[in-house]
């Protein structure tokens, strides 16, 4: 592959990373929390191709078409959460928890990036050179999502008590998204 079709294609796969990231970044806008995320979401954009070309192809003969509902599950499922929270209390920014830490980061880390597991294979099959490619996939990955958890923090700043809903409903979203592709 060229330099330019690895950069596209590293931007394809840092959209889902940088939607989930506005929508976290609704909520959470400290330096740490945008850290987190971003250096997360980045390392396992750029960890899941290495997967998918060591093992993805067994997976997919085994439990085809589970990754999109995995994700699924776990976007709308903390989108949910999102939204009963901040309707529950009034105040969408003092929803309990912290997205950017424990199993919910886990969960949204694996979410984004499990089309990049497809990804590996494809990159094994084309044999390209894996470890560039997913070095810039990763930090494609990172900067996307420090760019939308930035934006989601201007837009959580004007929206106001609104605004975790606004990400919860976002999340639901991708979810149905998911299910769609």
């Amino acid at each position: 592959m060229k330099p330019v079709e690895i950069l596209l294609l590293a931007l394809a796969l840092s959209a889902d990373a940088f939607s989930v990231a506005l929508a976290v970044g609704l909520r959470c806008a400290a330096p740490r929390q945008r850290f987190r995320l971003s250096w997360h979401f980045g390392l396992f954009q750029a960890l899941m191709p290495f997967v998918g070309a060591a093992g993805g192809a067994a997976i997919r003969d085994v439990a085809p078409g589970i990754d999109r509902y995995a994700a699924f599950v776990v976007l709308a499922g903390l989108g949910a959460k999102m939204v009963y929270e901040g309707a529950r209390r009034g105040d969408a920014l003092a929803v309990a928890g912290d997205p950017t830490r424990g199993l919910a980061l886990m969960g949204l880390s694996i979410a984004t990036s499990l089309d990049a597991l497809g990804v590996g294979i494809g990159l094994a099959l084309l044999r390209a050179q894996l470890v560039a490619s997913c070095l810039v996939i990763g930090i494609t990955a990172g900067l996307a999502t420090l760019a939308g958890m930035l934006l989601g923090a201007r837009l959580g700043a004007l929206t106001g008590r609104f605004a975790g809903i606004a990400g919860g409903i976002l999340l639901i979203g991708l979810g149905v998204k998911m299910l769609a592709l």
